[in-house]
């Protein structure tokens, strides 16, 4: 995941970056071409794929589920169903190829092993994986055995992401270049031995999933179907419907449980945005009404931007789930668990009704909106004063679309740990009136409240005691007062916080927590170095 692991070469700005073999030797007698896919579950625009299948070896392809990744604690029995489902779609169109897909719950190195002793792998193909230090600790592992075994262990670009980058002057560059590279086609022949093994479920592994609700369709297909309905039907309102969980469930585009998995590529989803927002343009100059499409489109296409960026920062810093950004600002903060408090966040039990309804929707369907995500980040940050280790980790295992490099570079910014981003605390009341003014969203979610009227439905605290009464909603028993007052424990926690960013040596971590991770489209020689990069947080 890291230079450690490995290092690439430059490329030609009108062709593919060239995969440096980064260990291992050729060696004669060796037979198949071994492809890993990882989180990258698709056939188009793959890249290690293409090369395995030109080799003139015969292929097999694996997907693991590592049984030390299951006991991370940031795993989820939702992520391994959603890994399985989306894995045993791409199995169906290996099929298609003459291929087959390796479902097997084993560590690497023991599939490794057993797949070298039955049938010589000559060569390991796979993309790069942007983890968190588990995944990156055992890629060191593999490129140990690969090494000692003569195995040769190529690996090839994903995302916007650049191995081995030494600063962020140029990566906007490297990553819009990368974007637009030829999109690639599947093989059109694939062989090789079908190993047979016994494809794990939850059951046999030994899980229980929580059953989400509106689960997307896994696989390809179904992602190229999602992007497709987002660009030509549900995008228009994206740039001001985004916002409100309600409307975003129908016009954000749905693409990121995909992108997680790789059942799409990140270039492909470039492609095609930056395509239909041509075909708008030509519509427009036709004389046609386009009406805001090409404003939503732009901004879509910025968050891709910044979805790339975010994955950098892990890319550079593997330790991002557990050391914070400024370590000396997380010990000045100096937070501390507290269960009952923890648990009434985590299971939306707060008494602030939009809260409530927000980690409840999230919990049910896997999903909630990137607003509602900084909210409850938030919250439990400044209000309720929880560690954002602990905060996040929830938060992880319950987003069907978790992405560790977005996720834990996110957790950073929103509890105030990075020192280079302006300090965020939503008002939980205030969010609810702006982005659900009629309290439909609340009274779906949080069915106690289903009867309150409009005037009471973002404070029911207030309601008279009569009118509780007459509900069935009484404050205290049929749902909870505030756990703690809303607008002076925010006020407190932004004090606190900023009081931490002036503590002995945090001024000087914060910019080498910029230098490393701050976006800037110029060297940041030519900018304030210690300007807080605040934009970022705009832009979500």
């Amino acid at each position: 995941m890291n230079s450690a692991v490995s290092s690439r070469v430059p490329c030609d700005l009108d062709g593919y970056e060239t995969p440096v073999h980064i260990v291992g030797r050729l060696h004669g007698s060796m037979t198949i071409e071994l492809v890993w896919f990882k989180r990258d579950l698709r056939v188009h625009d793959h890249q290690a794929l293409v090369d395995a299948s030109n080799s003139e070896k015969d292929v097999v392809c694996i997907f693991l589920v590592e049984p030390e990744r299951l006991a991370q604690p940031d795993c989820d029995p939702i992520h391994v169903e959603w890994e399985l489902d989306c894995a045993r779609a791409l199995e169906r169109e290996l099929k298609v190829l003459g291929g087959s897909l390796d479902i097997r719950h084993e560590d690497a190195l023991t599939a490794l092993e057993a797949i070298h002793s039955g049938h010589g792998i000559s060569t390991v193909r796979s993309h790069e994986e942007i983890g968190t230090e588990w995944s990156f600790e055992r890629d060191k592992r593999v490129k140990t055995w690969c090494s000692e075994n003569g195995v040769e262990w190529v690996e090839y670009p994903t995302n916007g992401v650049i191995r081995g980058l030494t600063d962020r002057d140029k990566w906007k560059y490297s990553r819009d270049r990368r974007m637009r590279l030829e999109l690639l086609e599947p093989p059109e022949e694939l062989n090789g031995p079908v190993l047979g093994t016994e494809v794990p479920t939850l059951e046999s592994l030994g899980i229980v999933s929580r059953g989400l609700v509106h689960r997307p369709e896994p696989g390809q297909s179904a992602a190229w179907e999602t992007l497709k309905s987002f660009l030509d039907e549900r995008g228009e309102p994206y740039r001001w419907s985004m916002s409100g969980p309600s409307q975003a469930i129908v016009h954000c585009s749905r693409l990121s449980p995909y992108l997680s998995v790789g059942c799409i590529s990140m270039r492909r989803v470039v492609q095609e945005t930056s395509a239909r927002m041509r075909e708008l343009r030509e519509l427009r100059s036709g004389g046609e009404e386009i009406g805001g499409w090409l404003k939503s489109l732009s901004s879509f296409q910025s968050r891709l931007a910044w979805h790339c960026h975010f994955m950098q920062k892990l890319e550079n810093e593997p330790t991002l789930d557990n050391v914070a950004q400024n370590p000396l600002i997380d010990r000045n903060l100096a937070r501390e668990l507290d269960g009952e408090r923890f648990a009434a966040w985590a299971e939306g039990r707060t008494g602030w009704p939009f809260f409530d309804a927000c980690m409840r929707s999230l919990i049910a369907t896997g999903w909630i909106n990137f607003r509602m995500r900084a909210m409850l980040m938030s919250a439990a940050s400044y209000n309720l004063w929880l560690p954002w280790r602990d905060v996040g980790l929830h938060l992880a295992r319950m987003f069907l679309d978790y992405e560790p490099g977005i996720h834990w570079s996110q957790v950073g910014m929103q509890s105030g740990t990075t020192g280079i981003n302006s300090v965020r605390a939503y008002s939980v009341t205030k969010q609810g009136r702006d982005h659900d003014a009629e309290g439909d969203f609340i009274r779906s979610w949080v069915p106690e409240l289903s009867e309150v009227p409009k005037e009471y439905i973002h404070e029911p605290w207030k309601m008279p005691e009569p009118l509780q009464g007459k509900l069935g909603c009484v404050i205290g028993s049929d749902y909870p007062f505030p756990i703690v007052d809303e607008a002076s424990t925010r006020k407190e926690g932004v004090r606190m916080t900023y009081a931490a960013r002036r503590g002995e040596g945090t001024r000087e971590a914060s910019k080498r927590v910029y230098e490393k991770h701050g976006s800037r489209r110029r060297p940041s020689r030519r900018r304030k170095r210690e300007k807080p990069d605040s934009k970022q947080t705009k832009l979500f």
